[in-house]
């Protein structure tokens, strides 16, 4: 890659990754860009969207930090 296409390509990470933390989308830069990455190669923006909000719709539950000894009063 050309310097100059390398230089458009990390403003419009940039950018890209502003308007994310505008629209708190909690996702980091490299995240951001491997999203973008399979957008390019003509993944589905839509679909890579669902997939990106599924797992935070789950509820977190931590199997390690759930208490399973009774307690007794």
């Amino acid at each position: 890659m050309d310097p100059e296409a390398s230089r458009n390509a990390r403003e419009s990470l940039e950018l890209a990754f502003q308007m994310s933390n505008i629209l708190e989308t909690g996702l980091d830069r490299q995240t951001l860009s491997v999203l973008v990455a399979l957008c390019e190669k003509g993944l589905n923006p839509e679909s890579l969207a669902a997939l990106v909000k599924e797992p935070r719709r789950e509820p977190q539950t931590n199997p390690t930090t759930t208490s399973t000894v009774p307690t007794f009063p």
